[in-house]
């Protein structure tokens, strides 16, 4: 009764867990498509930027509330995956769940940089404005974006480490086997790669690192997902580290 219950808990984090990763990649990949059509992806100045803000503040709200729900339904995941690998790899499961965790929540400390930033546009574009107090925004509105970019670069940094942890409890996972974990790994070590040129300059490499995130939590969620509908299977069995019911083991 007690294996009964282990397992269907098992299931149901599963389950949600490997959805949760897999939505939360395609809400991910959904703020792209925002930015492209509605706020482009040409490089502005600071000062253009904030020129404009207030043309694309609506897109800006809706991509930044997209991208904050993507990073709470990773860190689903990510509970889901130690779940699913603690039995097997207790040490690298939880170093790897502790960093990702941690990085997501890194990440979702900037994740809504517009609570920050309206203030500032509203200020420069009030009809009393003095062309000192517009020079003054505009630096204000930078190192606004300073303290953000510092955030995603702290993210960016510490999320590929969580991944090659993961990995690394995959490869010993009868339930992921070496190539999910050798292309967890990979995937870790392609975002630190990126990771360590933005600790000497903030440059789109960042975005390297992101399709990193979004790659590996599509591909996990999907595996994660169907472990979860195959309860009494070999995979499953590893994961919860019982037998299954037709395993010759329960009869010793």
């Amino acid at each position: 009764m007690d294996d009964l219950r282990t397992t269907e808990q098992t299931d149901s984090t599963l389950r949600w867990g490997g959805l949760a990763g897999s939505l939360g990649s395609i809400l991910m990949l959904l703020t792209f498509g925002i930015v492209a059509v509605f706020v482009g992806m040409d490089t502005m100045s600071p000062e253009q930027a904030l020129m404009r803000f207030p043309d694309i503040k609506a897109a800006r709200t809706v991509e930044n509330s997209l991208y904050l729900v993507g990073l709470l339904l990773w860190v689903i995941h990510s509970l889901a995956l130690y779940r699913a690998l603690h039995r097997t790899s207790p040490a690298p499961a939880l170093f790897g769940t502790v960093l990702s965790i941690v990085g997501l929540g890194v990440l979702a400390a900037g994740a809504l940089p517009h609570i920050a930033t309206a203030p500032i546009s509203d200020l420069y574009h009030a009809p009393g404005a003095t062309l000192q107090d517009q020079t003054t925004l505009v630096l204000l509105w930078q190192a606004t974006y300073g303290i953000l970019d510092a955030l995603l670069v702290t993210g960016l940094f510490i999320l590929p480490l969580g991944l090659i942890a993961l990995g690394t409890a995959m490869l010993d996972a009868p339930s992921f086997g070496r190539r999910i974990g050798t292309t967890t790994v990979a995937l870790g070590v392609t975002g630190l790669a990126a990771a360590t040129v933005l600790l000497v300059e903030v440059s789109p490499i960042a975005i390297v690192g992101v399709c990193a995130l979004i790659a590996f939590h599509l591909i996990l969620g999907v595996k994660t997902h169907r472990l979860a509908r195959a309860p009494h299977s070999t995979m499953l069995a590893g994961v919860n580290g019982i037998a299954r019911p037709d395993d010759p083991r329960r009869a010793r």
